[in-house]
């Protein structure tokens, strides 16, 4: 008999929600979901990589519980965070005649939260979601903490709202499903959380991290390690958007890599070059590259990165995506970047691992130098 799931709760006062962490938690979903339904319906938007896995157990579940279900399936991949997509759900939506009262489900990865969480932001100007992410890196990461939306021709995520599912069920089996290179991408965010501000957490993901990802180690110890790395990540989450819902400060520390990251992703297409994970790793190094270059963390900070980034399997620096990149080409795609204010880039640094910080006071010619050299060391 599997344990009970863990629960981590996301603190915002009355619309505070619970992440549970466990296996089968999808063939249970229809009692789980209950409590949390406004009335007995639900809409479920899913891709269609993981309809043919999830779909029909998930209603099956939700049948058993008396709840009654439609679902709306789309392409897989990063191509549906879009206009075109968005406006084809909500018609889906509209002409099933979902109510305020009706309840959408986002069942996939982070392409489906982001996509189905924008959408029931909006249609009906409002109704509420539950998100059920099947990869590590939306278990972890884009699932919790509210924010939803789509790409656009600028750039990653610079349309969407803030929008708060009423629950996070991750069903630790679907993990199972993934290829290897899709976990690693989703441990990216997990290590994230360690280089943050939890010190402790990094340390144990050093002596742990191959088990996370699942290699070398039989499965009982895998499921361990993966139940703790997902809810330690997501209670390091919780707590900072507990303290700020709508990244107006700490918040931003979650970029950590990301500005960097985006650069990468976007220039090289948002395609199979380099996932988001994998960008979010390389650019993670080159922050803390970037501070030991101004002298704000002590040297070997970011030797000690790369070498567990390595150690998992994931990259660690540009010469690992099979794309070619200009310093010039990514000052650019950064100064395109959503964290940009009054013209300044916002970067977050660390003064230790476990020491991260936010600040917009760089200097341009070092963030280039840095940059000039994360490259040469490619060639």
């Amino acid at each position: 008999m599997k344990p009970e799931p863990v629960t981590v709760t996301v603190p915002l006062g009355a619309r505070s929600y619970p992440i549970l962490i466990g296996s089968k938690l999808i063939d249970r979903a229809g009692a789980l979901i209950a409590p949390y339904l406004r009335r007995p319906r639900v809409h479920i938007v899913t891709d269609a990589n993981v309809a043919p896995i999830y779909l029909g157990r998930l209603q099956a579940a939700l049948t058993a519980a008396g709840i009654a279900s439609a679902a709306t399936v789309v392409a897989a991949g990063e191509a549906s965070k879009s206009f075109a997509s968005l406006e084809t759900l909500l018609d889906a939506l509209l002409d099933a005649r979902v109510e305020r009262k009706t309840t959408l489900i986002a069942l996939g990865g982070g392409v489906i939260g982001d996509l189905a969480g924008f959408a029931a932001a909006v249609v009906l100007r409002g109704i509420d979601f539950i998100q059920i992410p099947t990869t590590l890196l939306a278990q972890v990461d884009s699932a919790v903490g509210g924010k939803t939306g789509i790409d656009t021709r600028h750039g990653k995520n610079l349309v969407g709202a803030f929008h708060q599912p009423r629950l996070v069920l991750s069903d630790t089996d679907t993990l199972d499903t993934l290829p290897l290179r899709e976990v690693r991408a989703g441990y990216a965010e997990i290590a994230k959380y360690g280089l943050i501000d939890r010190p402790a957490f990094w340390d144990w993901l050093e002596a742990h991290g191959r088990e996370v990802i699942g290699e070398g180690v039989d499965t009982a110890t895998r499921d361990r390690a993966r139940t703790y790395a997902i809810a330690e990540s997501c209670r390091a989450k919780a707590a900072i958007v507990g303290e700020d819902e709508t990244e107006s400060g700490a918040r931003a520390l979650l970029n950590l890599g990301h500005t960097f990251g985006h650069a990468f992703e976007s220039l090289a297409g948002f395609g199979d070059a380099v996932r988001h994970g994998e960008a979010v790793a390389i650019g993670m190094v080159i922050a803390f590259a970037l501070s030991e270059r101004a002298e704000l963390c002590p040297a070997g900070r970011t030797e000690r990165i790369v070498r567990h980034l390595k150690a998992v399997g994931l990259p660690a620096s540009p010469r690992d995506i099979p794309h070619e990149y200009t310093v010039d080409a990514l000052w650019t795609a950064m100064l395109g970047d959503k964290k940009v204010s009054d013209g300044r880039i916002g970067f977050v640094l660390a003064k230790e691992i476990g020491g991260a910080f936010t600040t917009a006071d760089v200097d341009p010619a070092e963030v280039r130098a840095t940059l000039a050299d994360a490259l040469e060391t490619a060639r």
